[in-house]
């Protein structure tokens, strides 16, 4: 692996040991045509308070990955550690947020449906209610918490279904595409929102998109998968970037230097030119 720096790089200082590890993972799954190969030898590792981003184009196996992760699906080789113990199956150390937000069962209030999971898991109803309380408060619905599915809007579904994964308290937060359904307005608020969350909380999030923008916008370190079968192309550096700086030359030259690193284009050329402000590792 070469690393081309976009800038210098300030004295490394060593790294904990990661709370989420992907070894050489290869995942296949059946079709009509035969056994059909989804991703290829991917490995990453995440750290405790990552917002770690896994990009690309539709089919290149993204939300496949969040899924092995997530232990619904087995991959074919290779292995994924949490806190170094090997992934096996579903748990609550691991909670998903999709992007459909019919999910919520649309019988149960809003608090009805951040306080299921905690009861399925044995809390008592009372620190379920404080709990879910206490996180539809972090998400602006505190005073929607009696209301039903059917009532709210898609971003505020988005809330609910972000509001009830946390109050599980994962080891690491799990989101494929949550914000694909919204329109660009409230997915950009969603954006912020989720921005000011992680800030205030604190939690691990491993989120899968398939937009440039969202990834620099959403991660602080981005995982570009080539098409298909996903193969690791570059690990990109994004803490600098956020919606504030979504307007700025910066930006748009990371965009167009992801773009191209994403699909086959200066793969072997230096980053020192692209004046990106982004740390880039290119996995030929």
């Amino acid at each position: 692996m070469n690393v081309y720096p976009f800038q210098a790089p300030a004295q490394e200082q060593p790294l904990p040991a990661p709370l989420l590890r992907v070894q050489d993972l290869s995942i296949d799954y059946a079709s009509g045509a035969g056994i059909v190969r989804a991703t290829h030898q991917v490995s990453f590792d995440v750290y405790a308070g990552d917002r770690f981003v896994l990009l690309g184009p539709s089919g290149c196996g993204k939300s496949t990955l969040l899924k092995a992760v997530g232990g619904f699906v087995q991959p074919a080789s290779g292995g994924l550690l949490l806190r170094g113990r090997r992934i096996v199956k579903p748990g609550p150390d691991r909670i998903v947020v999709f992007q459909e937000f019919d999910q919520l069962p649309p019988w149960k209030t809003v608090q009805q449906n951040v306080m299921f999971p905690l009861l399925a898991g044995g809390a008592k109803r009372k620190e379920a209610g404080a709990r879910a309380l206490h996180w539809l408060d972090k998400v602006g619905l505190s005073r929607f918490a009696d209301a039903y599915p059917h009532t709210l809007s898609g971003g505020m579904k988005a809330r609910v279904a972000i509001a009830r994964a946390l109050a599980m308290q994962p080891d690491i937060l799990l989101m494929d595409e949550p914000f694909a359904a919204l329109d660009a307005l409230t997915r950009r608020r969603m954006q912020e929102e989720l921005q000011a969350l992680w800030e205030e909380a604190g939690f691990t999030m491993l989120f899968v998109t398939h937009s440039i923008e969202e990834a620099l916008v959403v991660g602080n370190r981005i995982l570009l998968l080539s098409p298909h079968p996903g193969r690791v192309r570059a690990e990109v550096n994004s803490h600098q970037f956020g919606l504030a700086s979504s307007g700025s030359a910066e930006f748009q030259a990371a965009a167009q230097r992801i773009h191209g690193l994403l699909f086959g284009e200066e793969l072997q050329r230096s980053a020192c030119d692209a004046g990106a402000g982004t740390a880039v590792a290119v996995h030929s």
